[in-house]
């Protein structure tokens, strides 16, 4: 099972606009979101597909009071162990190496060792 990884949102629902719409992608991504007690602040629990999923809708969305959120996401993933990036090539193998680096946020240099790796294992 994939790490979670707890965000803290300050003053999540007053730096949204459309808020409402936010939610419903984080909550169509399976992460989990949720008001500290009765303060401002939200949490939002995700591992790192779902943050990825996130991003990448919040990005499509272009919607500029979101921006921070996707800039606050990109900064909390955690990077992506060696395995765990050969399991994603395993189950997308027509992948890209830019594809690769867009959706992990890993280097060009760990992108192509992956992929060939996961191209000699094919062999």
């Amino acid at each position: 099972m994939a790490e979670k990884t707890k965000i803290i949102l300050n003053a999540f629902v007053r730096k949204c606009f459309d808020a409402y719409l936010l939610k419903a992608i984080i909550r169509d991504s399976g992460a989990h979101l949720s008001r500290k007690g009765r303060s401002r602040n939200w949490m939002l629990i995700a591992d790192a597909k779902q943050i990825s999923h996130i991003v990448e809708e919040v990005e499509n969305a272009q919607q500029p009071s979101w921006l921070w959120f996707s800039t606050l996401l990109r900064q909390q993933r955690q990077s992506l162990t060696q395995q765990e990036l050969l399991a994603l090539i395993k189950r997308n193998p027509s992948i890209s190496t830019n594809q690769l680096i867009a959706l992990t946020d890993c280097t060009l240099a760990q992108a192509r060792e992956v992929l060939d790796e996961a191209e000699w294992m094919d062999e």
